[in-house]
């Protein structure tokens, strides 16, 4: 069924203006959907905790992710699922910095984003060569704005309601959308205060980080009034409850759900995407894209 106005579905998959992110004299355009490959060094992730534990199995991952077509590299050591325990800076440190160092010397053009909150992991992954700053705490924690700006990389910064352990709980919002936005501008002027660039500033509206299964739809149904902003938007709903919700699949199972969730999210806006399954992506975002070159949005 074509999708119009009438069904409350507003495409803005061709949005004109092309943005960038700059980092080291490199830059990364986001003149197409990016994918962002998840390698997990934790035992205890939610999805796939465990499994790239050990460097050379991460490294392994990080090979088949790039040569399935990812752009950015996700490298985390500290899961974030709900009821997560914290992990020490020594133990994450241990965790991301060999493997963001061995994935950079096998792969000098490859992007290496980082998924940390900790100001000495985010200075010395960067060291070794980490170009984004993934944190889900938006560089809340004590001297995490000063470190990423130190760095100079680009910052991807992520609304989450209170912390893993607890943020599932009970999430309550009066207006959702503006209560987001409202986080992001508080956010975006710390970071510019801090000296970090607006153009090197990305947005991640936290799907699954201290939401309900409705108002995470409600944030992929209205993702285009992000636009507004005019920063680049992530969009991660990978293997989430969210997907688990819908279908009634568990963990291992929702890799179709998963993909149509992100297409939506292109299609509404979303300039990088956060992935587990690499090549299903691809695939699907390429198929996609090439049919809407034959397509103008107001005939879909």
């Amino acid at each position: 069924m074509a999708l119009t106005a009438a069904h409350g579905f507003k495409l803005v998959h061709n949005t004109p203006k092309v943005r960038k992110l700059t980092h080291g004299g490199n830059e990364l355009v986001l003149d197409h959907p990016v994918i962002m490959g998840i390698l997990n060094v934790t035992p205890d992730s939610f999805s796939d905790g465990g499994k790239f534990f050990n460097k050379d199995d991460a490294l392994r991952h990080a090979d088949e992710m790039v040569a399935a077509g990812a752009e950015i590299i996700d490298i985390g050591g500290e899961s974030t699922r709900p009821g997560a325990a914290p992990v020490s800076e020594e133990d994450e440190t241990a965790r991301v910095v060999p493997v963001v160092a061995a994935v950079r010397e096998k792969y000098p053009d490859i992007w290496i984003s980082v998924d940390t909150s900790t100001p000495g992991v985010m200075r010395k992954a960067c060291a070794a060569g980490c170009d984004i700053i993934n944190d889900i705490r938006a560089l809340r924690r004590e001297g995490a704005l000063e470190a990423a700006a130190e760095t100079g990389a680009p910052v991807c910064i992520m609304h989450m309601q209170g912390e893993p352990g607890h943020m599932q709980d009970n999430p309550v919002y009066q207006d959702l959308i503006g209560e987001v936005s409202e986080f992001f501008y508080e956010r975006i002027d710390a970071c510019l205060n801090a000296g970090i660039k607006r153009d090197n500033i990305i947005l991640d509206p936290g799907f699954g980080f201290g939401k309900t299964l409705d108002q995470n739809y409600k944030l992929l149904g209205e993702l285009e009034k992000f636009r507004s902003f005019d920063l680049p938007i992530l969009a991660g709903m990978s293997r989430k409850s969210m997907i688990g919700g819908v279908t009634g699949t568990g963990t291992g199972d929702r890799l179709e759900g998963t993909v149509a969730a992100h297409l939506v999210s292109i299609l509404k806006g979303a300039d990088i995407i956060r992935v587990h399954d690499v090549k299903a992506h691809k695939d699907a975002v390429d198929v996609m894209m090439y049919a809407l070159r034959y397509s103008k949005a107001k005939n879909l």
